[in-house]
């Protein structure tokens, strides 16, 4: 199983378009790995983690093409997270020539926020009329936490993150050929339920990739700062959720918390773990 880290910032990119703060005037300068998208991910070359807004620019600038996607697994709806207008670009009606069923696995909030999106005013029923399906070319999976399911070659065990109110996110464990990953994004201290839940169904993951929102902030209720990420880390240990060789990477990166990539991985490596930046491929 191969990870690729199509996006590795918080909801506002890295920098920030508006923002002339230190960082992200320095980040400009320097470029590189500096550059953060907005978070999304691909696994293998088939199965999407989150719809996300800077799609297109992740694809094209990191040559990692995007048609050979055929399963979506969707963590929240916030925007920085979902845009359902990729749904659309990847259709007949954009010229797209042999285009192949898109199964995309979210909550049911995700589906009403996308349907309303497509179609104002729309309920998540949208998405199951034939018309729409036809055009394209999707299918909509509701899923829900505590949910184990099969998506294509993946087995998919979800579980609740704890990013709000209002709001059903969830971080997946996925597996494929017995490689397993943790995928954690938008998440604040996740409780003793999550992790026993994971442990129950025999998790032991080979990569984590963990929200890194608030870094050297303080600590936050719906995002881990630094201290945060490491009391996970000593959870998943403290479960059995990882082994000795398993792999840990920050990901999610605000610009106001988080200094530029070379100094966060000085940081990182202190505690053990790694700092995921935008083309970063991890084979698991």
């Amino acid at each position: 199983m191969r990870l690729t880290f199509l996006g590795t910032a918080a909801s506002e990119g890295y920098p920030n378009a508006f923002c002339g703060c230190t960082a992200c005037t320095a980040a400009r300068s320097t470029g590189g790995r500096n550059i953060r998208r907005r978070s999304s991910a691909l696994i293998d070359d088939d199965l999407l983690i989150d719809v996300g807004p800077d799609l297109m620019a992740a694809s094209w600038s990191l040559n990692v093409p995007l048609h050979g996607v055929r399963y979506a697994l969707q963590t929240h709806e916030h925007l920085d997270h979902l845009d359902p207008s990729h749904f659309f670009s990847r259709s007949a009606g954009c010229g797209v020539p042999d285009v192949q069923e898109l199964a995309w696995y979210s909550s049911s909030g995700a589906g009403a926020m996308a349907a309303g999106r497509l179609r104002a005013g729309a309920t998540a029923t949208l998405l199951q009329e034939p018309a729409l399906i036809e055009r394209l070319s999707l299918r909509h999976v509701p899923i829900a936490p505590y949910q184990s399911t099969s998506i294509g070659p993946y087995r998919v065990y979800s579980v609740p993150a704890n990013h709000g109110e209002g709001i059903e996110a969830m971080l997946h464990a996925i597996e494929r050929d017995g490689r397993q990953l943790f995928y954690a994004t938008d998440t604040g201290t996740l409780s003793d339920e999550v992790w026993q839940a994971l442990a129950n169904e025999g998790w032991v993951f080979d990569v984590v990739a963990m929200d890194h929102t608030f870094g050297m902030a303080a600590r936050a209720r719906t995002h881990l700062n630094a201290e945060q990420f490491r009391e996970h880390i000593d959870e998943m240990k403290r479960f059995g959720l990882i082994h000795p060789g398993t792999r840990v990477f920050a990901t999610h990166l605000a610009h106001h918390s988080n200094p530029l990539h070379d100094e966060l991985v000085s940081f990182g490596a202190e505690y053990g773990y790694e700092i995921a930046y935008d083309g970063l491929v991890v084979e698991i």
